[in-house]
């Protein structure tokens, strides 16, 4: 499993996002199919609609709270509203996908403006199904204190992909 997290932590994931964890569950996210990679590029026309999230190693009684976050905002030399948030789902069954979840924060293209972006999926295992309020604001996010705040351990998957902006002659 610490080779699972190598990627996180040399694209600086652990540490700037979330603390180092152990995985136990597996996570595939896809946009149209294609499937999320660590550190693998992807154009943000490919991934305005939301992505399918499949949990796999969990049972009908466990129960996740999905987290999508954008840690380098403005722009990654300068991330002074580290971090923004793009999409939150609670209550997600074990067995199943994000779609079964209760989306809070709904899904916010990525739209990097400055540089390379990184855009982190994290997944905590609740210990019961809850109430999680919205966030204030999607500006000056922090993962971390959304996962104190309900009560959350640390986080059982994540996986992050890089983008940035397009310019006319990508999109074609």
């Amino acid at each position: 499993m610490a080779r699972a997290l190598e990627p996180l932590t040399v694209g600086r994931v652990i540490g700037d996002v979330i603390d180092p964890f152990t995985p136990s569950i597996r996570m595939s996210v896809r946009f149209s199919g294609k499937q999320v990679n660590n550190g693998h590029e992807l154009y943000p026309s490919s991934v305005a609609a939301r992505p399918r999230v499949e949990i796999h190693g969990g049972d009908m009684r466990s129960f996740f709270t999905l987290v999508m976050t954008d840690p380098d905002v403005p722009g990654p030399s300068d991330p002074y509203l580290r971090e923004h948030l793009h999409w939150i789902v609670t209550d997600i069954p074990g067995t199943t996908d994000a779609t079964f979840g209760r989306e809070v924060v709904s899904y916010e293209i990525p739209r990097p403006n400055i540089g390379i972006h990184r855009f982190v999926f994290i997944l905590f295992r609740q210990k019961r199904r809850q109430q999680i309020s919205q966030p204030s604001s999607r500006d000056c996010f922090s993962t971390r204190n959304f996962a104190a705040e309900n009560d959350f351990d640390l986080p059982v998957a994540a996986v992050y992909f890089n983008a940035q902006r397009e310019t006319a002659a990508r999109r074609r």
